[in-house]
């Protein structure tokens, strides 16, 4: 399955889009030029439930999970999900800032979330992320470099990278080389 980028909707096609309300315009003149990677799971090291999706959409309860408690009332979203079977799910459309990153820095640039594209992968710190991941996350970003001429291979990063101290996500069990050696290849 290659995915394709409508670069008008800033949707990628055929894949389920659930409007999160954490978005807003990116700043005057700002170019996408940095994808972020980041891990998730909820509860911590659960995996499949509808979690996700209502934390960025503002529709984790608090009490259905201890863990809840304390991250219901955050305000965040990313540009889209990869779930451990390779499921896409759109939260925020491209052009527009999503508030994944929170207090970053890449390259002295403050504030990643104003030029980037945050894309969370269900899983954690410790537990290898699925081979339907890694293909599909190739894909996706294979679509986004070919939408945005901004981007490219060598700009893709971890949370960890840009907050230090604050963020571990991806993690040690995500295989960076893993992954540049499949951008690498030829399409398929």
């Amino acid at each position: 399955m290659a995915f394709t980028v409508d670069t008008s909707s800033h949707l990628v096609t055929n894949v389920v889009f659930k409007p999160s309300p954490n978005c807003d315009l990116r700043p005057v003149h700002s170019v996408v030029d940095l994808i972020v990677i980041h891990g998730i799971s909820l509860p911590p090291g659960e995996y499949g439930g509808p979690y996700i999706t209502q934390l960025f959409t503002n529709r984790l309860a608090a009490a259905t999970h201890p863990y809840f408690a304390e991250i219901a009332a955050l305000r965040v979203s990313s540009h889209i999900l990869i779930r451990r079977d390779g499921e896409l799910i759109q939260y925020v459309p491209f052009d527009k800032r999503a508030w994944h990153a929170g207090k970053s820095n890449y390259q002295g640039r403050q504030g990643c979330n104003d030029f980037s594209i945050g894309i969370e992968l269900e899983g954690t710190d410790t537990t290898p992320y699925s081979d339907a991941q890694y293909r599909h996350l190739a894909e996706l970003i294979q679509a986004l470099l070919h939408a945005y001429p901004g981007l490219s291979s060598d700009r893709i990063t971890g949370h960890s990278n840009i907050s230090p101290g604050r963020k571990t996500d991806p993690g040690p069990s995500f295989d960076w080389p893993r992954l540049l050696d499949i951008l690498k290849r030829p399409a398929e």
